[in-house]
């Protein structure tokens, strides 16, 4: 039997499919490593230092950067049950991943602009003033409320609370937020004396305080659900957090060139390295557009097998120089990790953790290991 020939015009488009498909296919040249075991780890030893309470996780900011829909999917298979997001764009985009499985509550509140969406979404709103009390009020549907402790950012103020408020609401989650936990100051404690007041008034199911930093404050502060963030992503704001919290994202860049440097020989923009030795350097395809940012300027450090590899320069916007000379034989095309503890980066950059983590740019390809 004479096999059926396919028309000109199908070859013809599955070839043009095809080469589409492979001109695609661009190997990046920098990239975030990120560890699977290492953020299911931090949310297990998060949920055990909560004790009794139950862990959540904040998922705001594309998950701080590293990728919201992995990050969703990687913590529920942890046991995450609770996740946080900013606004009703967030939680629409894992929407098919958590509904039906966990709870999903959008910081911000609802907007009347929101509310079409909101109304037929499963997550929940966290009413964050009167205005959004009433706007949702009618609606009979599930909400948390946030209350104002002493932040002063969103929340309701202890003192405008009532009883009625609340009557015939369906209150799950009533929270608030700690503003210096990563510190040992009496403002914490008056949050949590401030916060317990409120929770004689809003009649919550379930009851929450502590960030990641506020979980290691101690179990009075850990109520029934705690809201670990940056920690889930390696961050450490506390000496307790130390030996419990691994770090998830490495990122890494290949060297495009290799530059061979005389005495004298000036490197970057403004000519803030100047070569006191002939050395080699590696340029790399990374830069502060990518989220490693101009304080990482001479003083920033890649590691390749063990070898210490000084920045040199300044961070251009799309590539950066590294020292050579403890590893001479890296060459065009070999990758190196940049050192990228968000306690260590911190302190040589002058940026926070949260600032450096959720600032790696969208050019980094986010792989999973």
């Amino acid at each position: 039997m004479t096999p059926k020939r396919l028309s000109t015009k199908t070859n013809k488009g599955t070839i043009a499919r095809s080469m589409s498909e492979a001109k695609s296919i661009i190997p990046p040249t920098a990239t975030i490593k990120l560890d699977s075991d290492a953020l299911a780890a931090n949310w297990r030893n998060l949920d055990r230092l909560s004790g009794k309470a139950k862990a959540g996780a904040a998922i705001k900011a594309n998950a701080y950067g590293l990728g919201v829909r992995a990050v969703v999917q990687k913590l529920i298979t942890a046991g995450c049950t609770d996740f946080f997001v900013a606004n009703w764009q967030e939680a629409r985009e894992i929407e098919d991943l958590t509904v039906g499985k966990t709870s999903v509550s959008v910081l911000n509140g609802v907007r009347a602009v929101d509310m079409p969406f909101a109304l037929q979404s499963p997550a929940k709103p966290v009413l964050n003033s009167m205005e959004q009390l009433d706007r949702w009020k009618p609606s009979g549907k599930a909400c948390d409320i946030m209350i104002n402790s002493g932040m002063n950012r969103l929340g309701m103020n202890v003192e405008d609370l009532s009883g009625d408020l609340f009557t015939g609401m369906q209150i799950d989650i009533a929270m608030s937020h700690l503003a210096c936990a990563d510190e040992d100051v009496p403002q914490n404690e008056d949050q949590l004396a401030r916060f317990k007041a409120a929770l004689d008034i809003v009649p919550g199911k379930r009851t929450s305080l502590a960030n990641s930093a506020g979980i290691a404050l101690g179990s009075e502060y850990h109520f029934d659900l705690t809201r670990p963030g940056l920690s889930l992503y390696g961050g450490i704001q506390r000496p307790a957090l130390a030996n419990m919290i691994k770090q998830v994202a490495i990122p890494q860049a290949e060297i495009i060139q290799i530059r061979s440097l005389r005495a004298g020989d000036r490197v970057g923009y403004n000519a803030q390295y100047i070569a006191n030795r002939p050395h080699d350097i590696g340029i790399l395809a990374m830069g502060y557009a990518d989220g490693y940012l101009r304080g990482f300027s001479n003083i920033g450090l890649f590691i390749h097998e063990g070898d210490r590899l000084p920045v040199v320069g300044r961070v251009s916007m799309d590539l950066i120089a590294i020292d050579l000379t403890v590893a001479p034989g890296l060459k065009e095309g070999d990758w190196v990790d940049c050192q990228f503890d968000l306690g260590i980066a911190s302190l040589q950059s002058g940026l926070s953790q949260y600032e450096l983590i959720t600032g790696l740019g969208n050019r980094l390809a986010r792989e999973w290991t």
